[in-house]
């Protein structure tokens, strides 16, 4: 029989995979979870992800982009604006958005402290937003308000509570010189 040709089967995998880890946590997280989530062959995951930390470093960095993403359209480059109402912003638009989403790179990102292959894409990823926030402000103060911002992100997912865009903004505001 001859082989198939799917180029977008890869990415395909990594999507399923974070379907998977959204709907069942990284507990439930298998080549074969993934598989029937892709509606592949088990062998394809395997093949494109050896283990399944390499596949949790493909979701951790797909998941990445998106409060990266946030974060570019909301700090202009040409840093006019008040920069704490901007991240109050970034931050309510994040967490107003689909919660799941929010949720699942957590889960990812927090993984890495017991998954060593997790935690070089969570560095990338805290290196890239405090070296964006830098061209704002110091790069002092560009990991003080990415760590206050996570801290405000983990205590609305894990209270349930809803984001308080003024709160946000007056103790981001409070970092800032």
């Amino acid at each position: 029989m001859a082989r198939r040709h799917d180029p977008e089967r890869r990415q395909r995998i990594i999507d399923a995979a974070i379907r998977v880890v959204g709907r069942r946590g990284i507990a439930g997280l298998s080549h074969r979870s993934v598989a029937a989530e892709a509606d592949v062959p088990l062998g394809s995951t395997t093949y494109h992800f050896a283990t399944l930390e390499e596949l949790m470093v493909a979701a951790l960095r797909q998941t990445n982009e998106g409060f990266a993403r946030v974060l570019a359209e909301r700090l202009p480059e040409d840093g006019r604006g008040d920069l704490a109402t901007q991240l109050a912003r970034a931050l309510g638009e994040w967490l107003g958005g689909e919660r799941t989403g929010v949720e699942l790179e957590y889960e990812l990102y927090l993984a890495a402290l017991r998954r060593p292959a997790l935690r070089p894409v969570a560095a990338e990823w805290t290196e890239g937003a405090a070296a964006g926030l830098a061209r704002r402000t110091d790069a002092v103060t560009a990991r003080a308000l990415l760590a206050l911002m996570d801290g405000i992100c983990l205590q609305v997912l894990l209270t349930g509570g809803s984001y308080d865009e003024e709160y946000a903004r007056a103790v981001l505001a409070r970092v800032i010189p």
